[in-house]
């Protein structure tokens, strides 16, 4: 069933509304946590970035098994399925 839906866009909203916070990326592969530090038309960049490669319960706080990074991360947003703020 086809619908008709209104979108309103939103200046600074999404990604850009949480630069300078710790974000989770919940992308095809993998999971990327750090704080967000740019964002452009193509990628965002993570400083003190982590790959997560066994989440553990997702009840507790923090992962199983998170991984830092050497260097700074760069993550393509059409890789990215999910994302949001670490409280």
């Amino acid at each position: 069933m086809k619908k008709l839906v209104s979108v309103q866009e939103v200046d600074n909203e999404g990604l850009i509304s949480l630069l300078g916070e710790e974000v989770e990326l919940w992308c095809f592969n993998y999971i990327y946590t750090g704080t967000l530090v740019g964002v452009n038309d193509t990628c965002c960049l993570l400083e003190h970035a982590k790959v997560v490669y066994e989440t553990g319960p997702l009840s507790e706080k923090g992962f199983k098994d998170a991984q830092a990074c050497k260097y700074s991360r760069y993550i393509m947003l059409s890789a990215i399925e999910s994302f949001s703020h670490v409280v």
